[in-house]
């Protein structure tokens, strides 16, 4: 029976083997954790993730795929989830050895004949109408149950834009749906590393006018061409670590994805130094807002 892994676990901990699936949602092309057929797998490797719905979501999800007995292997910092996998493997049902390796909780069981709880796991991190949002969402996605102050400060500044266009780590739709209120945007493109967060957003809009795309708006720039606007709030994170690069990228990628006299909106945290890129890569560059600890730009190719 073929193998599951979930993340990028250190080899050096717990090697995945080489005909393991990929199932993370952050990896385009990666199978669907919940599409896995139950029972199907013989072992599971789960870097898990340090939000505790999503975490218990994706060892609950581990467990199903695994046939009796399979072999689950589930590892994360302390401070990051570590701490608690023990306690939540437990929950399930599981019998779990655990060990403390290179700063990484380490945690080794077998899938019991009959474990516990997984509906309920699976149920409360997955795809979900959050009232507070009045959208779909789920656990994981970024600012999953919340509007964050630097999206609410480009929606409150956002003009009315015409044309083509593409909403850059679009998260579940929150700008898009904003975006499409115009009727002179004639196409939109919606576009994020995060397939839960695209599955989302395909359930809180439906409009003939919207593409969605999984992939890494890093290397985008050649399959969306010719735009007439781009709309973006860039991550700044990689593994829970600052990385200003991903936002130099995404302001890369867009210009490669604007025709001449296309317009860029970007907001970023007033600490991101991401000045110098867009000079480097527009013609024209002007600051729109400064609020509540973020910054918004407007570029012209």
């Amino acid at each position: 029976m073929a193998g599951g892994v979930y993340g990028f676990p250190p080899a050096a901990l717990a090697d995945a083997g080489p005909g393991a699936i990929q199932v993370s949602p952050l990896v385009p092309g990666s199978a669907d954790l919940e599409e896995l057929a139950g029972g199907a797998l013989s072992r599971f490797v789960v870097a898990a993730p340090p939000g505790t719905l999503e975490r218990r979501f994706v060892l609950a999800h581990a467990l199903r795929a695994l046939r009796p007995g399979g072999e689950l292997i589930a590892l994360a910092p302390k401070a990051k989830g570590g701490g608690r996998l023990r306690q939540e493997l437990e929950a399930f049902g599981c019998a779990v050895a655990e060990t403390a390796r290179h700063h990484q909780r380490l945690c080794l069981t077998r899938r019991p004949a009959a474990p516990t709880g997984l509906d309920e796991a699976i149920v409360q991190g997955g795809l979900q109408f959050v009232p507070r949002l009045g959208l779909w969402s789920q656990a994981g996605v970024f600012s999953w149950d919340r509007i964050d102050p630097g999206s609410a400060l480009l929606l409150e500044t956002a003009p009315a834009f015409a044309g083509a266009g593409a909403d850059l780590g679009c998260g579940v739709g929150l700008l898009g749906k904003a975006l499409l209120g115009s009727s002179e945007v004639t196409a939109l493109t919606l576009l994020d590393i995060d397939r839960r967060a695209l599955a989302a957003a395909r359930r809180n809009i439906d409009d003939p006018r919207v593409a969605f795309l999984h992939a890494d708006a890093r290397s985008a720039g050649g399959q969306i061409a010719g735009l007439d606007f781009v709309i973006m709030n860039p991550p700044f994170h990689d593994g829970g670590r600052e990385d200003r690069s991903l936002g130099q990228a995404f302001i890369a990628a867009a210009a490669m994805m604007l025709k001449k006299g296309g317009v860029c909106r970007l907001v970023a945290n007033v600490s991101l130094p991401y000045e110098q890129a867009l000079i480097a890569h527009f013609t024209t560059v002007s600051p729109i807002a400064q609020a509540r600890g973020y910054k918004v730009f407007e570029a012209r190719t």
